[in-house]
């Protein structure tokens, strides 16, 4: 009979090692062991500044309330992602449009999309169609109200901007707490077995640790799975074409209006992202080294930026080594953040697809056999997982239409197009995105492939014949109907709804009696090791 694992040793902190490290420990058996070996010379490379909707409930099942972590982690409310400038309109005018996090409701059985598609919605986009979240964030609002039973809104689907260094010392401090045990120290060499599983590391100071499971959290070194054990590294060069990337924060001030968005602004030869976190923002930008050179590339960025750079500021530049592993799992060594992968952080799903890895393990969790029919489903939900995240980021490129840079020119139309996707682009010229046409649905929906082609206007700019296949009988009386209900909902919604920084102040325990602030906004710290990509 197998022997059940009694140990697990993660290897890297930040806020993958952290969170697979709290993570475990919060669902396992106290017979396993768990520890977490950090180096105290290797800078932290957050994984992620901005989430996807399940971190909240994932918060929950760590135990850690909402005070707790919006003081700790200078976390704000995220409804979704706003793209600035990616396209143009049938006028040459640049546009922008939101990728939310709430799903439209049908209307006589169907999908909202298609009414949208055959009468349009005056000057409201598709998502202010049944939305009033872009009305919000024009407003300085979140989808949170102070309570009442008039709320016309009262349940809707957001995440989070974090400050991923503080997240991971947050995590650091619930999981030594629960039992983790912490060594700070090198990893100086990895001994292999006789079948080339992971038998021990060797420390600098601490000596020789033995290893029953190994999970690889070391970041872009890629430590055990890559180094150690040799597992290959599959490039995403050819289908994306962003290598590079260069960081810079701007503090706020305490009248600062603090938007409950994300925001992706197309530039020259990339994109430049903002995550507003309570005290401050996480800006930077993304680009392609085949077409500008770093220095090139500052000057666009902080033209871009203005008077809102800093003084003296200079943008740290970070390489970007964009793809996967071809494993995940490789023997006795588990990969989970940076070290398994990395995609372009268009659509913030380093942590999400941490928090996944996590859960899958769960369901796969192994014995000391470390059977292969066990490793390889695992392995191939994380494949799928990935092709579900390249494919979606792949699509933002492929459907857009600038011709102001070769950059946009070579990304429409030199890049390569995933098989699957591929086919999708072709049928989605005839109608809209629907569940057959995704092999996987761990984050984007086809709702959400909706929302991406309905914003970017493709079908208004010639995709496709401007013709859908409709069987079913539509009303456009009462499409116009629903409209009317929609924009008087849009209105109530954003008078009702509370004022972000309002809110934010109170999920941090810093609202007084009568809206009150009782405590000053804490200063800017500066972290170095903040890659505030995500």
């Amino acid at each position: 009979m197998a022997k059940p694992i009694t140990s697990i040793t993660i290897v890297g902190g930040g806020t993958a090692g952290w969170l697979a490290a709290t993570f475990l420990r919060s669902k396992c058996s106290k017979k396993i062991d768990i520890t977490l070996i950090e180096s105290p010379n290797v800078p932290t490379v957050g994984v992620g500044e901005a989430t996807v909707p399940n971190m909240s409930a994932t918060l929950r099942e760590l135990g850690i309330n909402d005070q707790q972590f919006f003081q700790r982690c200078n976390a704000s409310i995220k409804m979704g992602v706003m793209f600035r400038q990616w396209n143009v309109n049938h006028r040459g005018d640049f546009f922008d449009y939101m990728n939310p996090f709430i799903t439209p409701p049908s209307l006589d059985k169907m999908e909202m999309g298609y009414f949208y598609h055959a009468y349009g919605a005056g000057k409201r986009d598709f998502i202010q169609s049944f939305s009033p979240l872009m009305e919000l964030l024009e407003a300085g609002k979140c989808p949170l109200s102070f309570g009442g039973k008039e709320d016309p809104m009262p349940r809707v689907g957001y995440a989070y901007h974090l400050d991923a260094v503080k997240f991971a010392g947050l995590l650091a401090e619930v999981g030594t707490e629960r039992g983790v045990t912490h060594i700070l120290d090198d990893v100086e060499d990895v001994e292999l077995d006789n079948r080339g599983h992971v038998a021990a590391l060797q420390l600098k100071e601490h000596g020789r640790h033995e290893v029953e499971f190994v999970i690889d959290c070391s970041g872009f070194q890629g430590l055990i799975t890559q180094k150690a054990l040799g597992e290959p590294f599959e490039s995403y060069g050819d289908y994306l074409a962003n290598d590079r990337a260069m960081a810079l924060q701007i503090p706020h001030s305490e009248t600062t209006s603090i938007p409950a968005a994300t925001s992706s602004t197309a530039l020259g030869a990339g994109w430049s992202w903002s995550v507003p976190l309570f005290n401050r923002t996480g800006t930077g930008y993304v680009f392609s080294s085949a077409h500008r050179t770093d220095e090139q590339a500052r000057d666009e960025f902080m033209a871009h930026l203005g008077d809102r750079a800093p003084k003296g500021a200079e943008p740290r530049v970070i390489p970007m080594n964009v793809g996967r592993t071809q494993r995940a799992w490789v023997k006795n060594c588990l990969s989970l953040g940076l070290s398994g992968g990395f995609i372009e952080p268009l659509e913030s799903t380093a942590i999400h697809m941490v928090d996944m890895g996590l859960r899958w393990l769960l369901m796969c969790f192994p014995t000391q056999d470390f059977d292969d029919a066990t490793r390889n489903r695992y392995n191939q939900t994380v494949d799928a997982m990935y092709n579900e995240v390249r494919d979606f980021i792949c699509l933002h490129y492929r459907l857009g239409n600038r011709t102001d840079d070769q950059y946009w020119i070579d990304a429409r139309t030199q890049l390569k197009v995933p098989d699957r996707l591929a086919e999708n682009l072709e049928l989605w010229k005839h109608r809209l995105p629907s569940p057959l046409d995704l092999q996987t649905q761990f984050l984007f929906t086809h709702h959400t492939y909706q929302a991406v082609l309905l914003g970017k206007q493709v079908y208004r700019n010639g995709y496709g014949d401007g013709s859908f296949s409709r069987p079913y009988a539509m009303s456009e009386k009462n499409w116009k109907e629903y409209l009317r209900k929609s924009a008087a909902h849009t209105r109530a919604t954003v008078a009702f709804k509370a004022d972000h920084r309002q809110m934010l102040l109170a999920l941090r325990g810093e609202l007084g009696p009568g809206g009150v602030q009782i405590k000053k906004l804490g200063t800017v710290e500066p972290d170095d090791s903040t890659m505030a990509l995500f």
